[in-house]
């Protein structure tokens, strides 16, 4: 395990990998290959936010909590799923919350790998996940993991939004300093939660004002179609 595509992020990350955490995590994921467990994503996907979006590029973080755990779903990217697969209920919702907030279509994918590359960090707190059981590998050290890239951005970038939906995520960044960054909060888009405030929150025109305040080029939400 280790970040060989990520250059920007391995002199901040690669010594977490030596951590006695980050060893006993790596054997716990062994035990369960050995298990003949599926896991997900794809070990070659663990760390695809940090490879699609470097750390000098971050602009926009969102925080997700697990991996979907069904077939060919998780690609690394939260909220996301690979191309020809359903949308997910969270992301329709967000989807909803775009039209209404800057009048961007629905997409009829649920691929955001073009967020990622255009500097939004779409980071899940638990990287991996065992098929059809939900939260499996929370608890095993990806937290503690998670927890060090959001320090590395909070530490060395600049005004960057952190869309922070749930009290899962807002928990994870408690440790954000708001006098250097833009610290977003609502509650969760799942269909249990989207009515009590993640609707009409204007998270994405909101961030895009503080990035253009801040001479950044705002994120176009927009999908493509394909």
């Amino acid at each position: 395990m280790v970040l060989e595509n990520a250059p920007s992020w391995q002199a901040r990350l690669n010594g977490e990998f030596e951590r006695p955490y980050m060893q006993e995590l790596k054997q716990f994921l062994r035990a369960e290959k050995d298990q003949k467990k599926v896991i997900y994503p794809h070990s070659s996907n663990w760390f695809h936010a940090l490879e699609t979006t470097p750390l000098d590029d971050v602009k926009v973080v969102i925080l997700g909590q697990d991996p979907y755990h069904q077939p060919n779903q998780a690609h690394g990217l939260c909220f996301s799923v690979l191309p020809g697969i359903k949308t997910p209920p969270s992301l329709v919702n967000m989807y909803k919350e775009l039209q209404a907030d800057l009048d961007i279509t629905p997409a009829e994918h649920g691929y955001l790998e073009s967020w990622a590359e255009q500097g939004v960090l779409l980071l899940n707190a638990v990287l991996t996940v065992e098929d059809s059981n939900a939260n499996a590998h929370q608890g095993k050290g990806w937290e503690q993991f998670t927890d060090k890239v959001i320090s590395v951005v909070n530490e060395h970038c600049e005004h960057v939004v952190f869309m922070l939906w749930g009290s899962y995520a807002q928990k994870k960044g408690a440790m954000i300093d708001t006098s250097r960054h833009c610290v977003l909060k609502a509650p969760h888009p799942s269909p249990l939660s989207a009515y009590r405030g993640f609707f009409g929150c204007q998270h994405f025109s909101k961030a895009n004002q503080y990035l253009n305040e801040h001479d950044k080029v705002a994120i176009d939400w927009q999908l493509p179609v394909d």
